[in-house]
């Protein structure tokens, strides 16, 4: 459903929203295709390398990289004539709200790996899809989005075939077995409710993180790369704190590293930055549908270089993702928070009245001749 303001902003700045859509476009392809190409070659060096490395280390590298990268950035582009120093000081002065996204991360990691420990990867599997159900509500809630009962009815679309494309994950025949993990001493309860507490914090965080970027006029002039500095800065006490207690995993602080791990960790870092600029340039949903598509992609690389599986279910069910994707994205433009409508509208308005003086002029002019 298109809104009022969404017409008016195609009519009074109809190039301004081309350059826009075709942003947001390739800023959602990169994404799916980072999203696939980390989760091929994560399994290729898990799975087939299998390197030892700690992951927590990988995180901390790739943050790390993201800080220096997002601080080279903003020295190119800073005219504000301030120091290094300076700078720095005020990102931590103003980064309560990073901080607090830093901790509900930290939070999630923590409630992913407690849920593993108690339930199989497929029912973390079909809960986790959960997250796109979860970030659709928070964005209604937090941001005033109304949402067509078409977008709505394409999200519980991609559900559906999400859990049917990773029927290879669930249809196992010890699934429900090593879901209770009986023998490890597991708790299947504890186990659900855990991964159900991470989507309902991830689906809360992005649109936390989208409503701060967007709509946080307290510190208004900061761009999507101090906010990526802020994040960073926020993330390193977390991981390092895993690393010390994960003792550098099974190969020790800083063991098992290879070219591969590096490359991972940049991915990572990539991904980080392409989830801060697409919510910039698009919203949380179109982020989600992103990540989602890429399940298809990552799967169909993984068939192909590292013969996994590929069944006919995946096959239909991958089908009906791209087409649930493409259900939703045509469906009008992107919602637009109705807590931004009011002044936008009225500066809308405004260029329409003005406009509107313009071609009454030239009308009156082409009568005289």
């Amino acid at each position: 459903m298109v809104t009022n303001l969404e017409q008016k902003t195609a009519k009074a700045f109809p190039e301004k929203k081309n350059n826009l859509s075709v942003t947001r476009f390739l800023v959602l392809v990169v994404l799916c295709l980072q999203n696939s190409v980390f989760t091929v070659l994560r399994r290729y060096s898990q799975g087939v390398l299998k390197e030892k490395y700690s992951k927590y280390e990988v995180l901390l590298f790739g943050e790390i990289f993201k800080m220096v990268f997002s601080a080279c950035i903003i020295l190119m582009q800073d005219d504000r004539q301030r120091t290094l120093l300076r700078h720095v000081i005020f990102l931590l002065s103003s980064a309560r709200k990073m901080f607090m996204l830093s901790l509900i991360y930290g939070m999630m990691n923590i409630l992913s790996y407690v849920a593993l420990k108690n339930v199989s990867a497929g029912v973390f599997t079909i809960c986790a899809q959960l997250k796109i159900l979860t970030t659709a509500t928070f964005s209604a809630i937090m941001l005033n989005r109304k949402y067509s009962a078409t977008k709505w009815r394409a999200l519980l679309t991609l559900i559906a075939g999400v859990l049917l494309f990773s029927e290879p994950v669930w249809n196992q025949k010890d699934v429900l077995k090593t879901s209770l993990r009986t023998d490890e001493g597991g708790d299947l309860v504890l186990g659900v409710a855990s991964v159900l507490a991470e989507v309902t914090l991830s689906g809360f965080a992005s649109i936390y993180f989208e409503k701060v970027i967007k709509t946080d006029m307290t510190n208004k002039n900061l761009n999507i790369w101090e906010r990526n500095i802020q994040l960073a800065l926020g993330s390193l006490p977390v991981y390092i704190a895993f690393i010390l207690a994960d003792g550098g995993g099974e190969a020790g602080y800083l063991g098992g590293w290879s070219i591969v791990t590096v490359i991972l960790g940049l991915l990572g870092s990539a991904g980080g930055l392409l989830v801060a600029l697409s919510i910039k340039y698009g919203d949380s949903i179109l982020k989600t549908l992103a990540t989602t598509g890429a399940i298809v992609l990552s799967s169909g690389l993984d068939h192909y270089l590292l013969n996994g599986p590929m069944t006919a279910v995946m096959v239909l069910s991958g089908f009906v993702v791209i087409m649930a994707i493409f259900n939703y994205s045509l469906d009008g433009g992107v919602p637009v928070p109705s807590m931004m409508s009011d002044s936008v509208s009225k500066k809308l308005d405004g260029d329409k009245t003005s406009q509107a003086m313009v071609d009454e002029e030239v009308n009156v002019g082409h009568m005289s001749d």
